[in-house]
């Protein structure tokens, strides 16, 4: 533990040598863009089961490229999952380990009063000396942009997309403001955008004596300047001035998370599917919505329609074939903001219950879609079972356009498998931590799911389930298989850190 703790605290502050290395790049050198969507559950597209929402284009790189069946977030929530995503550490030693709003700056959940004062806004900063997958792509030689939602610092903070590798940016700093679709502002690079959006607060409900089955009821919550669609602009553009230089594209979607908010065209071809359904009020958080369920239906597909034209933007600059497209999400599904999980079977073959989608590290919180696509390199539609996690992309981006990466990253690359070389590393587990939801760690070790929940209320005891044999997670197996909780137990203990920040601390595993 302690070595490990050593190795953690040089690799957090201390760049590496690639900074020295900058190569001759040609045409030859891979293009990157990762899709990293927000709140997407396993089961909501067409490739891994889902019935309803049709995602034609996102499919098509399953098709034509590799699909994981057991891939995980880092995390199982945004903010953590962010971190981990570009840090390539798991939740037990990255720095941002939950969404911490940063309350001791003043009322950062005043919308009115973010907009006033910057300073308000965004989450819990990294540290800027921090190694991330962007500085590492930059320092290789890579531009290196980024469109849609940050959530790693305030605008005025050490972190900021453009103070941790990224030449460009353009979206929302906060995950807070992006409660909002229509929001009153976006950042571009360091400085404020204001919209032609009214500052809409993300609790208001319906007005007093508004009928809830009138669409005009709900006009607020639809105006000019719609995110989403203003950073997807954005992000056509960064391809079209970097078509020349390889590239990294980041691509933080803010969709599907709630609220739900969609363009209204999209609404009326699911509303048309789906048919009548009764409206949501907002009583479970975020706007309320005459049609919830095909504007979440929507949202997903208008994801799938931005890939779809940015898969046609690369194919017109000729630049396609030699761009690796990678598509995943940040955790699983949610059951707030009127988004319903049961009719969509959005975590596909695990529960749909709430306290086993996001915000829980049981598999519908944090098992997610991972599909990648390289047309000069990946010649086969295959479906890959590595057991893998967010935490590999750093190296694997790295191995794949062979730029040199930390060796003490907790991610191991996944190049092997997505080429289909051979001669793959594998992880012995996966481990997760979660200082939130009473507090959690769970581990898969092979067929094995441990998790242990409830760690703020003081509870020791861990869950194990078969995955091989139990995918909803329901038959605990803890005292018949002791040999198995006692590994576990070594595992929960090696691999935790205990955080440099209060809020992210483990209750009485950091006190013992």
């Amino acid at each position: 533990m302690v070595k490990r703790l050593i190795i953690f605290l040089v690799t957090s502050t201390f760049f590496f040598s690639c900074e020295m290395f900058i190569p001759d790049f040609s045409k030859e050198n891979p293009n990157v863009i990762l899709f990293f969507v927000d709140d997407l559950g396993y089961g909501e597209l067409g490739v891994y089961g889902q019935r309803i929402i049709q995602t034609r284009n996102i499919d098509a790189l399953a098709n034509n490229g590799v699909l994981f069946t057991q891939f995980y977030s880092g995390s199982p929530v945004c903010a953590p999952s962010r971190s981990v995503l570009l840090t390539g550490m798991h939740s037990g030693h990255t720095y941002i380990r939950g969404n911490h709003e940063w309350g001791e700056r003043g009322d950062v959940w005043s919308y009115e009063k973010m907009f006033e004062d910057p300073n308000l806004e965004g989450q819990y900063p990294i540290k800027k000396s921090t190694i991330t997958l962007s500085k590492v792509l930059s320092e290789g030689g890579y531009k290196t942009g980024m469109v849609g939602k940050w959530g790693l610092g305030g605008p005025n903070s050490t972190s900021v997309p453009t103070t941790m590798g990224f030449d460009y940016f353009y979206g929302y700093n906060c995950q807070r403001i992006a409660h909002n679709l229509y929001p009153p502002h976006l950042w571009e690079n360091e400085n404020k955008v204001l919209l032609d959006n009214e500052l809409v607060s993300p609790r208001t409900k319906l007005d007093e004596g508004a009928d809830p089955y009138d669409d005009s009821s709900y006009d607020l919550f639809f105006q000019n300047d719609y995110a989403p669609d203003l950073m997807h602009q954005k992000a056509l553009e960064f391809i079209n001035e970097n078509k020349n230089d390889p590239f990294f594209l980041y691509y933080a979607s803010p969709l599907p998370h709630a609220p739900l908010q969609v363009p209204k065209p999209l609404i009326e071809k699911y509303k048309n599917l789906i048919g009548k359904e009764e409206p949501y009020l907002g009583d479970n958080g975020y706007f309320p919505h005459r049609n919830p369920k095909a504007a979440y239906a929507a949202m997903i597909e208008y994801i799938d329609i931005q890939v779809g034209e940015i898969i046609q933007k690369l194919k017109d600059e000729g630049i396609y074939e030699n761009t690796i497209i990678m598509f995943t999400s940040d955790n699983g599904p949610t059951y707030a903001g009127g988004v319903d999980a049961n009719y969509f079977n959005s975590t596909g073959i695990f529960q749909n219950d709430k306290s086993r989608m996001k915000g829980y590290t049981y598999e519908g919180g944090i098992r997610v879609p991972f599909i990648v696509s390289w047309p000069e390199k990946i010649k086969n539609n295959r479906v890959e079972n590595e057991i893998s996690a967010s935490y590999d992309l750093f190296p694997t981006i790295c191995d794949m356009i062979k730029i040199p990466y930390p060796k003490t990253l907790d991610g191991i690359s996944l190049k092997s498998t997505i080429l289909n070389e051979g001669n793959q590393n594998h992880h012995e587990y996966l481990y997760w931590e979660f200082p939130a939801y009473n507090g959690q760690q769970a581990i898969r070790l092979g067929k094995w799911k441990a998790i242990r929940n409830n760690i703020f209320k003081g509870n020791k005891s861990i869950e194990l389930y078969d995955l091989e044999k139990d995918l909803k997670e329901t038959n605990d197996l803890a005292d018949s298989n002791p040999t198995i909780i006692k590994k576990v137990e070594e595992i929960f203990l090696r691999e935790h850190v205990k955080s440099e920040i209060d809020r992210f601390r483990l209750g009485y595993i950091d006190e013992e």
